[in-house]
């Protein structure tokens, strides 16, 4: 995680939770990088062979993190409700995200 972020506490996630995403996306940042370097020095066709397989690994981790945020945030904003009615909208929000993004 860089260091220059500094985590807020607030509602949305919890300090812990923001902490392991943001080491996830690092790893995935970690990973473009990569990627873009497989690219640069490309060479024979096999290369691309590489090249793929190394962003199918990042999109599925970058995946990962969603479902990731996602999970966090369900466990998050329906433990924090007031009531069950909250945790049922908090829920639904939530389930809406997933299926508008995913």
């Amino acid at each position: 995680m860089p260091d220059s972020l500094k985590i807020v506490e607030g509602r949305a996630l919890s300090a812990q939770q923001k902490k392991d995403l943001l080491n996830r996306l690092a790893r995935v940042e970690g990973q473009l990088r990569g990627i873009q370097k497989l690219v640069a020095l490309a060479d024979a066709p096999s290369d691309c062979e590489a090249v793929a397989q190394q962003m199918a690994a990042a999109r599925k981790a970058l995946d990962r993190s969603f479902v990731q945020l996602l999970t966090a945030s369900i466990v998050t904003h329906t433990g924090n409700a007031a009531d069950i009615d909250e945790a049922r909208e908090s829920a639904a929000r939530l389930a809406a995200l997933f299926d508008k993004f995913a």
